[in-house]
């Protein structure tokens, strides 16, 4: 299984990439919007974990991107934000998202579970 992490916190990222390695799972980890969809489109991840508050480009503008790609379409994202808003939720949610976690309302073994489960759930 492959995953993509779309993060500009480092430490987040590298604790993400570890648990997510640790599970087995082939990482690639970008910091920035700007070359989100080029190592989407290089990698061909099973599921994408995307910030919305990104340098250069925001999540919201790649997760459109990404509905908008024939071949990434399909790929699972699910947002993971520090941003607890009604309106970034449902927006991310209409826009494609498969679900939106709270950093600080889910540790990253929450993460992990929840990518699992849209992994099990796209095979």
């Amino acid at each position: 299984m492959k995953i993509l992490i779309i993060e500009d916190e480092e430490i987040l990222g590298k604790v993400l990439e570890e648990k997510f390695i640790e599970e087995k799972f082939e990482v690639e980890l970008v910091a920035d919007g700007d070359r989100a969809l080029a190592a989407a489109k290089k990698f061909k991840p099973d599921v994408i974990l995307l910030d919305i508050i990104l340098p250069n480009v925001d999540g919201l503008e790649v997760l459109a991107s990404l509905k908008a790609d024939d071949d990434l379409s399909i790929v699972p994202v699910i947002m993971l934000s520090n941003l607890d808003a009604d309106e970034k939720i449902k927006k991310s949610l209409s826009m494609g998202a498969v679900d939106y976690l709270v950093k600080s309302q889910h540790p990253v073994n929450e993460v992990v579970e929840k990518v699992n489960e849209y992994v099990i759930k796209a095979k």
